[in-house]
């Protein structure tokens, strides 16, 4: 519970924490938003580490001349692409065998059965599709990866919505983040983005739910 809380304050102290980054670390700070979106994106252990709201802030940062738009942006888009491709490999060289076990500590099978329900609800366009669902996002590429989803399929998808990801939230963050009335309420239009982007979750859990209780009638 208190790790929750932790990452919460952080969460919603982003533009604090990241100023004080930029400022202590200078070019360290740019191997510190890679290393966070990869491990977001590419390690299906992580499916708790911000992501929307993370891009929201670098791109209003950006505004502000913390972080180099162009240099920072192609950066994430990198990560971005790689961490799906990593999370593909695992999900291909591992497989099921991680969730064995149900009541595994790190493994979700929940999340992984409503990744391959998506999955196989949208083939490809999951890849991209995906990217704009926490958790979904995360373990969608090892789905694939454990369907043996064709390689180059995949790559292409996940090039684009890799690319469409990063853009649109570093654009939004970069356009808005440094307006007066966001930059005074950036907490709570941090707090409104994670909400939005949890809807589609939470509205894919409670369809699961009556799904699975009309079924078990």
């Amino acid at each position: 519970m208190q790790f929750i809380m932790a990452l919460l304050k952080f969460v919603l102290h982003f533009d604090a924490h990241l100023r004080l980054i930029a400022t202590d670390y200078g070019m360290w700070a740019y191997f510190f938003l890679f290393v966070m979106v990869f491990c977001e994106t590419g390690l299906v252990v992580t499916p708790f580490i911000p992501g929307d709201s993370l891009l929201f802030m670098i791109g209003a940062l950006t505004a502000s001349g913390i972080f180099s738009l162009v240099p920072v942006g192609l950066l994430l888009i990198c990560a971005a692409v790689l961490g799906d491709t990593v999370n593909y490999h695992i999900g291909s060289f591992i497989g099921p065998r991680a969730f064995h076990n149900v009541e595994a500590r790190f493994f979700w099978k929940d999340n992984l059965e409503k990744a391959q329900a998506f999955y196989r609800k949208w083939g490809g366009a999951a890849i991209f599709l995906g990217r704009f669902m926490p958790i979904i996002r995360t373990f969608v590429p090892f789905a694939a990866g454990i369907g043996k989803m064709n390689y180059g399929k995949f790559l292409a998808w996940n090039l684009a919505g890799g690319f469409a990801w990063v853009s649109l939230l570093m654009g939004c963050g970069f356009l808005f983040g440094d307006v007066p009335f966001v930059r005074y309420n950036i907490t709570a239009f941090v707090f409104g983005l994670i909400v939005l982007s949890l809807i589609p979750v939470v509205v894919g859990m409670m369809n699961s739910r009556i799904t699975r209780g009309m079924e078990s009638r």
